[in-house]
């Protein structure tokens, strides 16, 4: 008889070949070669700018000297006892507490209203949205005429009913309220839309059964819709917050910051420091503020909306 040896298997691992490591090596670095060319562009127009604003918010530049000087946190002591920035922050606070609110509620309700696929509601949307798709300059320029005291379509319209206007745009107690009425005549409608998507996400079945549980339609838009469309509240509020800094066309167009800085707002605080009083580190500071600030606004009230959505659901 023959004995059939059986060979033990090896314990030591076997080394994979160049092939299988090049392959391994490119299934690794492919995604990121093929990611470059945007991770370039991101960094050259988003992350370098970024870091520009805070290297020149600590540098300034002296009259009669071509290079800037390093001051440290100079440029932010002087933002702090500037008494036009303040009034500038001062009125961007109360324009934000006068449209956003107030363009949200708006922006909602329209949405409650027209959230049916109706030919008459179709026609609605246009009407409501059509603010939005006309360029901040334009609609300065159309409200330009609208407010002019005495015989402007506003005072004209008051009239009518035997009111006398305002000056709308040149009494400082008034200026910056008109500005508010324009900013969410416009921004009402574009918000409308992300509600409207935000609705149609909504399950029908927790409606269905707030109303088989004899809930009104206040209380089902107050207990169910609401606290459903919190992600859609945090997004718009994040987007009105950054309209809100970042608007500054029909306040050139229409006051340019008057009368006596009553709607002199923050980033044209930083457009009047950085080309009519060329104090560039100034107004790179300003920009900082500006963005750091709206970073710490945008990510509470997104951590808040978050926290309401999970405590709803």
């Amino acid at each position: 008889m023959t004995s059939i040896a059986t060979e033990a298997p090896s314990l030591t691992p076997t080394r994979p070949s160049r092939r299988t490591l090049r392959g391994r090596l490119g299934r690794r670095v492919l995604p990121y070669l093929l990611l470059a060319p945007s991770l370039a562009l991101l960094a050259g127009f988003t992350y370098l700018p970024i870091v520009r604003v805070v290297w020149d918010s600590l540098r300034d530049r002296p009259l009669g000297r071509l290079a800037s000087v390093f001051v440290g946190f100079g440029n932010y002591a002087g933002l702090l006892s500037d008494h036009a920035f303040m009034k500038a922050v001062v009125n961007n606070l109360i324009y934000a507490f006068g449209t956003v609110p107030l363009s949200m509620v708006l922006a909602l309700l329209f949405a409650l209203a027209l959230q049916r696929s109706t030919r008459v509601n179709s026609m609605l949307r246009a009407l409501v949205l059509f603010p939005s798709m006309v360029p901040l300059v334009a609609a300065a320029s159309l409200f330009f005429f609208i407010f002019l005291p005495g015989v402007g379509l506003f005072d004209y319209y008051l009239g009518k009913i035997g009111v006398r206007g305002a000056n709308w745009l040149g009494d400082p107690d008034i200026a910056l309220w008109s500005l508010i009425g324009i900013t969410v005549w416009k921004n009402a409608g574009y918000y409308m839309l992300f509600y409207l998507a935000g609705l149609q996400t909504l399950p029908g079945d927790v409606l269905e059964a707030a109303t088989i549980d004899g809930a009104n339609t206040w209380q089902r838009l107050r207990h169910v819709i609401v606290p459903l469309l919190a992600p859609t509240t945090a997004f718009v509020l994040v987007i009105a917050l950054i309209n809100v800094l970042t608007q500054v066309d029909h306040v050139i167009v229409l006051t340019k910051g008057g009368p006596s800085n009553s709607t002199k707002l923050v980033l044209y605080y930083i457009f009047e420091q950085a080309h009519e009083n060329f104090a560039a580190g100034k107004a790179a500071a300003a920009s900082v503020l500006s963005v750091a600030f709206l970073l710490a606004v945008s990510v509470v009230s997104l951590k808040t909306m978050e926290r309401g959505a999970h405590a709803a659901s």
